[in-house]
């Protein structure tokens, strides 16, 4: 009995996640990570549905959430254009091979749903790209921000569309509306 309940303490360990609050120009983010990488960042007045995380450990000197920190930091002082962080998605195989495509998408760049669904071999899948973009649990750095309307105008984002509009006026994006 002794062996199950030490193997038990272990699980809970390894599924500790630690989290560090930061402030930045689009409002508070809470940068979350484990032992892999970094697992999400959660706006302040999230939907609690989009990201479900448990065993929330604060932990302001885990190294993934300093550098975390520090990179998004120089992003938003314009001074960094790609991010280098590992990265530990949690989603389905379809979500995870969404959240990928958006790595690819180019700082200053936009693009579709429906040219997501190109990219990952799926042109009939752009609603279900859709909702796996809002579903995005690393939001900034797996740049969602990124991914407007097929008629060039800005569409859902769980920071909003006003933090949404800076991010892409950070990157000097262009769309069909003025930003």
């Amino acid at each position: 009995m002794h062996e199950v309940a030490e193997k038990l303490a272990g699980a809970r360990r390894k599924l500790t996640r630690y989290f560090k609050w930061i402030d930045s120009p689009v409002g508070s983010l809470n940068l979350i990570a484990g032992d892999i990488g970094l697992i999400a960042i959660v706006w302040k007045n999230d939907d609690p549905r989009r990201v479900r995380l448990t065993n929330l450990c604060e932990s302001r000197a885990h190294p993934v959430l300093i550098e975390a920190e520090r990179q998004l930091r120089e992003y938003f002082a314009g001074n960094r254009q790609a991010f280098d962080l590992r990265l530990d998605f949690v989603g389905t195989d379809f979500q995870k091979k969404v959240w990928n495509a958006l790595l690819a998408i180019p700082y200053g760049q936009t693009c579709s749903y429906a040219e997501i669904a190109n990219t990952i071999g799926n042109s009939r899948a752009a609603r279900a790209v859709g909702a796996a973009n809002g579903k995005n649990p690393i939001s900034i750095i797996s740049p969602c921000h990124r991914v407007i309307g097929s008629d060039g105008h800005l569409v859902a984002y769980a920071g909003g569309l006003a933090a949404k509009r800076y991010l892409l006026t950070l990157e000097g994006a262009r769309t069909a509306v003025s930003l």
